[in-house]
């Protein structure tokens, strides 16, 4: 039997942040991940992150920020990049709109693989790819150690702490941790925007993301998918029409829109919106296309949730997320704007795949632990707030700012988007009401389906993520449970202290300002 400090179940994006984070306080962890890329988001779900407006001064740990760093510099030391972006701090590869910086999901992995890779080569750190936790053993509420499937066997892993990192909150029913799922009802939180009834298998639409460039010529439509025609007729009352169409609802109003290729007239440009690489950057004759990776509207998939179903009803769903996206690209080679596009171009390349799609569907829903502490509507929407700031939370281990943010669902229901206020991460939210030395990692802390519409987003998921390898740190060296540091208020103060020590910061700018920066 093995045993390391810390088991980290998932290679997400937090998952990689716990990992750096509890590797450079010399702990000694084992980070177990499905898929061939670690990542997560960035890479292998191929979603360039979504951010707030402050992100470029504030808003983000050291750690996020030194990853942004490297980003551009690897660009500006590696490629072409035009003399004058050399020295822009705004530098943006691909010039997308949603994110000051827009990029390869390859060049995501290079970067998260060498900010990891000192602690790997001396030992502290081991990735085990394509590797999976099937169960644990616990002694009341510890949990003891984990069996992790990896190279065709089992492994029984010993561990002194456990962080679930994973997409879904995999960990949480197999360690029997108390979580939700789901859409709760108005009687549950109180929350203007929840439901009537509670629904456990209401969860946000998850999105196959692909890559496409638009080539001057040649035509590379793929062959027809299998549910074409049903996908083409198929409607949902709260969307105008068919899916594989331009037109979609404007998440904030609901007022139908219209997507397009170029951005003429009366459109939305899409293909600027997630663009990743954009030739106007480099010298000339470098890049004979634009390169953007689809996250839109049209590509969601509401048709039924992931998990916390048959296995079997979990796969067709999951297959389904990929087959839609599928029918949209091929719909956009061949019908869009009465003729189709068919030198839009599959870039398996720049996704480490052959088909251009994402190894791994785009998951903004996870299963959430009951914590100490759930952050409701009322604590960050600004529909609900009494003042023009978010909740002041005693025990902050962190902040963040998005708007609320959430897909239309699998139980059939719209957008909801609506203004939220800069907010902080409380450690409460970080710790379950049971199972001692299990910490979430990523999107399953303690929020609503409603307030996860805005703890999801990337620099908030590394946040949650480092604090839980630092947590864990923390614990082990001052032998105390995560409880007892929120519970001792001397304890908590030399935490946070320790987190702001490690780069992490607790509370908003009081000055912070209002107007968008210009990138």
């Amino acid at each position: 039997m093995q045993k390391v400090d810390i088991v980290i179940a998932g290679g997400s994006f937090g998952g990689v942040a716990a990992a750096l984070a509890a590797a450079k306080k010399g702990k000694k962890v084992l980070m177990v991940e499905d898929s061939l890329w670690i990542g997560g988001q960035v890479t292998s779900q191929g979603v360039p992150p979504d951010e707030h407006t402050y992100i470029e001064e504030v808003g983000g740990t050291s750690s996020y920020m030194e990853y942004r760093r490297r980003v551009r510099d690897y660009y500006k030391k590696n490629y072409p990049v035009k003399e004058d972006e050399q020295d822009n701090p705004y530098f943006n590869p691909g010039k997308g709109w949603v994110s000051s910086i827009c990029h390869e999901p390859r060049v995501s992995l290079k970067i998260l693989l060498d900010m990891l890779s000192p602690y790997i080569s001396n030992g502290q750190l081991t990735i085990w790819y394509r590797a999976e936790v099937k169960s644990v053993k616990k002694n009341d509420d510890i949990v003891t150690s984990a069996i992790i499937h990896y190279a065709n066997e089992e492994y029984e892993v010993e561990a002194d702490y456990f962080i679930d990192a994973t997409e879904c909150g995999d960990l949480l029913p197999l360690s029997g941790t108390d979580y939700v799922t789901g859409s709760e009802s108005k009687e549950m939180t109180g929350e203007n925007h929840a439901c009537e009834h509670y629904d456990p298998l209401d969860m946000q639409a998850v999105t196959w993301c692909f890559a496409v460039s638009l080539e001057e010529d040649g035509d590379y439509t793929i062959d027809k998918p299998e549910r074409y025609d049903y996908y083409k007729q198929h409607l949902s009352e709260f969307w105008p029409g068919s899916q594989l169409s331009w037109a979609y609802p404007e998440p904030h109003t609901l007022n139908i829109v219209h997507g397009s290729l170029d951005g003429r007239e009366g459109t939305i440009n899409l293909f600027d919106y997630r663009k990743i690489l954009s030739k106007d950057n480099f010298e000339k004759d470098y890049l004979k296309a634009d390169i953007t990776l689809v996250n839109w509207p049209q590509n969601d998939y509401w048709g039924g949730p992931l998990y916390e179903i048959p296995e079997d009803e979990a796969r067709y769903h999951y297959n389904q997320a990929k087959e839609i996206s599928k029918c949209f690209l091929y719909w956009l080679q061949t019908e869009a704007d009465g003729k189709g596009y068919p030198n839009l171009k599959p870039r398996g390349d720049v996704m480490g795949t052959k088909d251009g799609f994402a190894m791994k569907p785009y998951i903004r829903e996870s299963r959430r632990i009951i914590s100490e502490f759930t952050v409701l509507e009322e604590h960050i929407g600004a529909e609900m707030r009494t003042t023009q700031t978010a909740e002041t939370f005693y025990d902050s281990v962190g902040i963040g700012h998005y708007h609320l943010d959430l897909h239309p669902s699998t139980g059939q229901r719209t957008y909801i988007d609506m203004e939220s206020y800069p907010f902080q991460i409380p450690l409460g939210s970080m710790i379950p009401i049971k199972t001692e030395n299990l910490i979430p990692g990523c999107k399953n802390i303690g929020t609503t389906h409603i307030t996860n519409g805005c703890y999801r987003l990337h620099p908030v998921e590394w946040n949650i993520g480092e604090v839980s390898g630092l947590l864990a740190s923390f614990s082990l060296e001052k032998g105390v449970r995560p409880r007892d540091i929120r519970q001792n208020t001397s304890l908590l103060i030399e935490f946070q202290s320790y987190l702001i020590q490690s780069g992490i910061t607790l509370e908003w700018p009081s000055d912070l300002e209002s107007e968008e920066i210009e990138w």
